[in-house]
Order: C-alpha cells, then sequence, then structure tokens
C-alpha cells in the first residue's frame, strides 16, 4: 500500500510519480481509504509543479479504470462522436451541437458535468428543464443514442467514479484550473464513454480557465495526445472567452438561447461556434464527408426544423418538457443601464461569471443547490455604440436585493470608450 503523504511529499518537491503509485493513489481515492483532505493537498501540488505527459496518460488511464467502460461503436455499429467544452461564461454549446448533429444522422452520446466555480455545467443547465432525468443508466444511455441519436447524462457511479469524486472536491478546492487534471478528467470521461472521435472546445481568455492562447494550446495538444494513445481522433478548437458566449448567463436562460439557436435565432457568435463545431464532428463522423459539406449540412438542419425536432425527442425521451414556456423565470428582472456613451470596449466573462455565481446560478461549495431561473442577459457586446442611459444588459434574480448587487457588478464588466476595439473572433485556433 502507498502513503499518500509520502506521493504529496514527493510531488510537492517536483518528483515523478511511477503509473503504478499514481494508479493506487486513485484506487485509494475513490474506495475512501485517501481522505479528501489528502486528495486535495495531492492537487494543490500538481498545481504548482505539473505532470508530465507519461504521468497524465496514467491518471487518465486510471481514472478510466476505477469504473466500466462503454464500447458504444460495437453497440450501436456506427461511428458515434461527442463534443466537450473546457468551461466558460454562458457556454451552452453542447446543448445545441447534439440536436444538429443528431438531426443529420450522426449519433450523440455524451456524459457531462456540473459547474465547476464561475462556469456553467450542462447537467444544471438541463435539470431547468422540468422532468428532464441526468441519471440515465449505462443501458439506458446506450439504448437512447440508439434510437433516438442523441442522449446527454450525468456521469453514472460505475463509469469514471474517481474522476467524479475528484470533479466536485477541485471544484472546492481552488484546483480547477490545471491543465493536466483539466485534460485527464475530459478525456478520462470521454474514453470510457465510448465515442469514437471528439471535438473538444478549450475556452481562451478572461472567463475561462486557461487566460492565453499558448496555455489553451498546451492542454489541447495534451487532450490530443492523451486521445491518440487510446486510437481515438480528437480536434481541439480554441475559441474565445473574454466576453460571455452569446447573450446569457444562467441556467433556464441558456437552455432558451440554445433552442432559438437551433432554430436559426440565435446571436452571431454562438451560432458561428455551433455550426463550426457540428462541421467538425460531421466531418469526423462516417458519413464521409468534409468540413464544408458538414458546415452545410448542419445549417439545413436548423433551417428546416429537424435540429429542433430533434431537440424535442431529446428531452422528451429522458423525461423532459422541451417547451420554452415550462422553463422557470426569475421573481425579479432589472436592467443594467450605459453609464455614458461610446463604444463597448470590453465585457468581462469572469465578472458576468461571479455575478450569476453570487445570484444562486453556480456553486460556492459542492452540496450548494442551484436556482435555474437566474443570470445576466447581455443585450450589447463587444463593438457595439451605445448611448448614455441605453440598456445594456438585465438580471434575472430571486428577490431586489441580489438583483441591486448583480446589477452593480455587470455594470463594472462593462468598460465603455471612445474608440472601438479590434473585431472579435470566436475561432482562435484549430489543434488536430
Amino acid at each position: 500500500m502507498i502513503r499518500a503523504a509520502d506521493l504529496i511529499e514527493r510531488k510537492r518537491n517536483g518528483e515523478q510519480l511511477s503509473d503504478e503509485e499514481i494508479a493506487e493513489l486513485v484506487v485509494g481515492f475513490t474506495r475512501g481509504d485517501v481522505p479528501d483532505y489528502q486528495m486535495a493537498a495531492w492537487c494543490m501540488a500538481v498545481y504548482f509543479k505539473g505532470l508530465s505527459g507519461r504521468e497524465t496518460h496514467a491518471l487518465t488511464d486510471a481514472m478510466i479504470r476505477s469504473g466500466d467502460t462503454i464500447d458504444l461503436s460495437a453497440a450501436l455499429g456506427r461511428r458515434v462522436v461527442d463534443k466537450h467544452s473546457t468551461g466558460g461564461v454562458g457556454d451552452k454549446t453542447s446543448i445545441a451541437v447534439g440536436p444538429i448533429v443528431a438531426a443529420c444522422g450522426v449519433p450523440f452520446g455524451k456524459m457531462s458535468g456540473r459547474g465547476l466555480g464561475h462556469t456553467g455545467g450542462t447537467l444544471d443547465k438541463l435539470e431547468s428543464i422540468p422532468g428532464y432525468d441526468v441519471e440515465l443508466g449505462i443501458d439506458q444511455f446506450v439504448q437512447q443514442v440508439r434510437e433516438i441519436g442523441l442522449a446527454i447524462i450525468g456521469q453514472t457511479g460505475d463509469l469514471v467514479p474517481a474522476d467524479k469524486r475528484l470533479y466536485a472536491l477541485r471544484d472546492v478546492t481552488a484546483t480547477v484550473d490545471i491543465a493536466p487534471l483539466i485534460a485527464s478528467s475530459i478525456m478520462s470521461k470521454k474514453l470510457a464513454a465510448g465515442a469514437d472521435a471528439i471535438v473538444l472546445d478549450v475556452k481562451v481568455g478572461d472567463g475561462a480557465f486557461m487566460k492565453t492562447l499558448d496555455d489553451a494550446r498546451v492542454l489541447a495538444e495534451q487532450m490530443v495526445d492523451i486521445g491518440r494513445r487510446a486510437g481515438r481522433e480528437v480536434v481541439c478548437l480554441l475559441t474565445d472567452m473574454d466576453q460571455p458566449l452569446g447573450a446569457t448567463v444562467g441556467n433556464a436562460l441558456e437552455i432558451r438561447e440554445a433552442v432559438e439557436t437551433i432554430s436559426g435565432e440565435g446571436p452571431q457568435d454562438f451560432t458561428e461556434l455551433v455550426l463550426d463545431a457540428c462541421a467538425h464532428l460531421l466531418a469526423l463522423s462516417d458519413l464521409d464527408i468534409d468540413l464544408e459539406e458538414g458546415r452545410l449540412r448542419a445549417e439545413r438542419a436548423m433551417a428546416d426544423g429537424s435540429a429542433r425536432a430533434a431537440y424535442e425527442r431529446w428531452i422528451r425521451a429522458q423525461g423532459g418538457d422541451p417547451s420554452l414556456a415550462a422553463l422557470p423565470g426569475a421573481n425579479v428582472v432589472a436592467e443594467v443601464r450605459a453609464p455614458r456613451s461610446g463604444v463597448v470596449t470590453r465585457l468581462a466573462a469572469l465578472q458576468v461569471g461571479i455575478a450569476s455565481l453570487e445570484l444562486g446560478g453556480g456553486r460556492r461549495t459542492k452540496d450548494d443547490r442551484i436556482d435555474h431561473s437566474v443570470g445576466v442577459v447581455c443585450s450589447v457586446k463587444r463593438g457595439q455604440t451605445v448611448d448614455a442611459g441605453q440598456p445594456l444588459a438585465e438580471v434575472h434574480a430571486r428577490d431586489e436585493e441580489s438583483a441591486a448587487r448583480a446589477v452593480e457588478a455587470v455594470v463594472a464588466a462593462y468598460e465603455i470608450g471612445d474608440d472601438a476595439p479590434p473585431e472579435h473572433c470566436i475561432l482562435l485556433d484549430v489543434v488536430a
């Protein structure tokens, strides 16, 4: 048996751990022999000293082997695709991408996570939908992907249980934004869940865990490397997160915007990212088409209503009500107005994300309950011209007091100047 304290000390001192030591640490944590406080200390040591490529792969493999795995392609007789984001403010991309890809005839099976810090989680957003069940068993998951073409669920207790525990622990111990832990967490779920081809959206900027393009490339390269070692095709899109994605930040608000987007009525930046992700997924599928044709088919599915129909079939299959009228609404809606005239030169994603978190749209601790109705709607984005007193955003809150605090925070997130900022580009790079 390993002594966890020894591994913490050695990693703190910058030493490399063997594959066997990492595997034993993961096994011990999963079955409760290594307590949370020791695993948190090890994660903090990794934060400062990092993991080598070999250690990162060993951690990923150990987490996969902590539970069951699924072979979706064998179960369906088809090439199955998946998409994942490293987390951002207003990032509801998977909820729009899944129905579009399914409408194009490609199976989409995804196991997702909950919010980490100021970033929203796909499961939290989906639980805004009355009746939606995120806890399908593996057999149900496979059956739904086979019959409906689409399923998004939470990690089952039997699939990568080590990551499920570690994911929640990192959220409350300031050990989220560590490239090897992010890479191993994401890829352990993707590989165990059985997708053959994976598109990863690596966020870059103020509201992302990766603040610079160089750091994002490092993370992307680590995940591509892990995928290649496992015989999977992985493409990483490096995308902008210096401002919130789309207009909405908050669970039910983001569901509404995702549905509007697959119906062809979404904001430009979000629609562009959704189409980019769909094009890559369709090009990686067994349809034998290129990126250009993939994008054309995705655009067609949005325009002809088949993507919206796929969304409604999916939500009903998991027990939910797909009507937008069924989504919860906030008790208070307060306007955020421009303090001066000029051009919006900055809209700080992190500040908006924290404002939504403080409203109750996210978690401070892993046991916090989420208010799905609250959040922020940013109707004005970077580069737009405004007049003094013009509405910039709306705050959706549970009461007047929290609304007033959020209005102050969102006003501070906007910077208004006299000169237009550089042109905004959502897709910054592609690593494959």
